[in-house]
């Protein structure tokens, strides 16, 4: 039985989503298919648009075998965080033999290149890195310059900057540090970019995707024969048909206005609420939030109008709007920078919590309970084998889906689901 393990975030799942599960396993041989998906939140520092268990689903009936879910402190965490919790979960698990991430660029030995340089930082890279923060580069760009430096290549821009490629990158790097048994494949990208805005052939992006999605929550204006005007639901999924398998329109259409849209802006008055109780001294405990930005998040705190907003207003030319929204929901979510330094001396991930599985894939459950070096969590009343770190982690990951559902149920008046209540999903 050979398995392949892919990386996800499905926001929302897309044609492109499809042709990965389909390519994963034709280049790998695999047999099943096993998906970590971020819950949620998601990695550029957001919340999903759609709750974890509709696009769990939607996953499911894809293709996908068994899902688990990524904890959120890894989920909203940097590309190499998301990248270690990611592998980390996969590799304890004990039976993954390949994982296959999507890039821009689809030069695996270019990638893996690149991941072997960072990890083994020789001494002409660190050299040339060292002195690109003495120029005052924010360190993403002083990699990246260091990077094109030491490989005397120009067009390392075009890869460097691409976030999938990134990703791939920290993959690959992860895998070489833990000295892992598991291969790694790329696939590339299919038509349209990371951030394209608009629809493009039948491999459109979430971004632009997502982007039609809000015409009918924000009242942004079409054009529609020559005039403009504000779409309705139906047209929307009729622009969606071809660029998202027929389930996911079916959940679209299903659980509009009453299960998403949800968006960053949501979030503007707890987070407001939590900068009332924070100092510049407690804001630093949290991951990511530098004493700098912690000035800077105090002095301008009274100019907050929302989410979105006081982002942007903190973004600086040493650091992305990204890493800004991230720092945000780790204060949001209480993600403190001890607790990440314990999970790291404890393996990353603590256990895999199961969120769906296909019924004729019921033999990997076996498997897995045989092979897995972590606790599965299948209950959330059933903890008893976690650690005191795992617990820790886990209650967290709890605090973040109740805190995403009470903005589902004040957004739409919908009654509350606490997490404790949401069964495994059987296809």
């Amino acid at each position: 039985m050979k398995i392949v393990g892919l990386i996800t975030e499905y926001n929302p799942f897309h044609n492109g989503h499809l042709y990965h599960i389909e390519k994963a396993k034709e280049i790998t041989g695999a047999d099943f298919v096993i998906v970590v998906m971020s819950g949620d939140y998601v990695q550029r520092g957001a919340p999903a648009i759609m709750p974890k268990h509709l696009r769990a689903e939607i996953a499911l009936e894809a293709g996908v075998d068994l899902l688990f879910e990524l904890p959120v402190c890894y989920a909203v965490g940097s590309a190499e965080y998301f990248a270690k919790g990611a592998v980390s979960l996969f590799e304890r698990l004990g039976c993954i033999d390949s994982i296959c991430f999507g890039s821009e660029c689809g030069d695996y030995g270019l990638l893996a290149r690149i991941a072997h340089i960072l990890a083994d930082e020789p001494e002409g890279y660190r050299l040339a890195l060292k002195n690109a923060l003495k120029k005052g580069m924010s360190f993403p760009l002083a990699r990246q310059t260091a990077l094109k430096e030491y490989l005397q290549d120009d067009m390392l821009d075009l890869v460097l900057e691409q976030p999938n490629n990134i990703l791939g990158i920290e993959y690959i790097k992860t895998l070489y540090q833990r000295n892992s048994p598991m291969k790694s494949y790329t696939i590339k990208r299919m038509a349209s970019g990371y951030h394209d805005a608009e629809l493009t052939g039948s491999y459109s992006s979430a971004s632009a995707i997502r982007r039609l999605l809000s015409y009918t929550s924000q009242s942004i204006l079409i054009e529609k024969d020559g005039m403009f005007d504000e779409p309705s639901m139906s047209e929307v999924l009729s622009r969606l048909e071809g660029q998202v398998p027929p389930s996911c329109i079916r959940m679209l259409e299903e659980t509009h206005h009453s299960r998403y849209p949800v968006y960053t802006n949501d979030f503007s008055l707890l987070l407001k609420y939590r900068l009332l109780t924070e100092t510049k001294e407690t804001l630093t405990e949290y991951l990511d939030i530098s004493e700098d930005l912690a000035n800077r998040i105090i002095n301008n705190a009274n100019n907050f109008i929302s989410f979105e907003q006081f982002s942007d207003q903190l973004k600086t030319r040493d650091m992305t709007l990204s890493r800004i929204c991230r720092c945000l929901f780790h204060l949001l979510l209480n993600i403190r920078t001890e607790d990440m330094l314990a999970y790291r001396e404890n393996g990353y991930c603590q256990y895999a919590r199961i969120l769906g599985f296909r019924k004729d894939a019921r033999r990997l459950l076996s498997l897995l309970k045989r092979s897995s070096q972590v606790p599965l969590v299948t209950k959330l009343t059933r903890t008893e084998k976690l650690s005191s770190t795992g617990l820790s982690m886990l209650k967290t990951d709890i605090f973040a889906s109740n805190l995403y559902e009470s903005i589902i149920t004040n957004k739409y008046k919908m009654p509350f689901i606490n997490e404790y209540h949401h069964q495994i999903l059987r296809i």
